[in-house]
């Protein structure tokens, strides 16, 4: 296991379930094939009912913390909207946010991440998360659970996200790395869910989010980490914009250079290929 103090580990949580400052939340989502060849999302709130960790509720990343305004999946609502969200949920000044998701971590490092983006940094993310838990027999819940409303202050880090303005005026820029989070076979345009046009921003690289945990869903070593980054030259003193379909696995590569390997100008590109990839103006690279 990596370590780092935004990742805790199904022992260190199971010791704190309980105490009066923990605020643990399950925050899955799931993406099923549609009909059409795309990702439709469905909500993980039936999984959480049919059994979660002892005392976490349940977040609805798209109804409860995305811009239902937005003809765009899974958009940032405002800092300013999202700071009352969290607060409503119970996230605020004094409590320990531990965050959770099942089949894939990057839900999870979704949460993390806008946390991140309001100024909440007492946040960690379970390393694993309900799979490991789960694999190793602990306890689960059928009980609902939510947390009191909290106090919770907007101390925001907008330039954790990026928009495609930011994306365009990055390419050819040396300074700066665009990272692809999709596989392999959707950053070459072989293969895979697309989201419009196949293939890649121009310039961009990839590291695959999938590709950096392992079969039981925890990060892998760290040194493999830092060797999968430094592989694509995500150097610590450059820029690095991470992408994906909707801004959801990008945040997991974006957690792993943050929180675990020291970088500290990372960037997320929030609406992502679902943006990028249907508009024709925007340059893309196939093979």
């Amino acid at each position: 296991m990596a370590h780092s103090a935004n990742l805790i580990s199904t022992q260190d949580l199971a010791r704190q379930l309980g105490a009066p400052a923990l605020r643990v939340f399950d925050c899955t989502t799931y993406l099923k094939p549609g009909p059409d060849g795309r990702y439709v999302a469905e909500s993980g709130r039936a999984n959480y009912d049919a059994g979660h960790i002892p005392g976490a509720a349940y977040l609805d990343l798209q109804a409860d913390l995305s811009d239902t305004s937005s003809k765009l999946r899974f958009t940032l609502p405002s800092l300013e909207d999202l700071t009352k969200a969290f607060a409503a949920k119970g996230v605020g000044h004094g409590t320990f946010v531990v965050l959770y998701s099942h089949a894939s971590p990057v839900w999870a490092s979704r949460i993390w991440w806008m946390l991140r983006a309001v100024g909440f940094d007492e946040v960690a993310i379970l390393d694993g998360g309900l799979d490991k838990w789960k694999a190793e027999g602990r306890p689960l819940s059928t009980e609902p659970a939510t947390h009191p409303p909290a106090t919770l202050s907007l101390r925001g880090r907008p330039e954790i996200f990026v928009d495609k303005e930011k994306i365009k005026g990055a390419i050819g820029d040396a300074s700066t790395l665009t990272l692809n989070a999709l596989s392999h076979d959707q950053h070459s345009g072989a293969g895979g869910v697309v989201y419009g046009r196949p293939g890649r921003i121009a310039g961009s690289s990839c590291v695959p989010a999938a590709s950096l945990f392992g079969p039981d869903k925890a990060l892998k070593p760290i040194a493999e980490l830092r060797a999968a980054f430094e592989g694509v030259g995500a150097a610590p003193d450059k820029r690095v914009l991470v992408y994906c379909g909707g801004g959801i696995a990008a945040t997991l590569d974006a957690f792993v250079l943050t929180a675990l390997l020291g970088h500290r100008n990372v960037s997320v590109y929030d609406n992502s290929m679902q943006e990028w990839a249907n508009d024709p103006a925007l340059p893309m690279e196939v093979g």
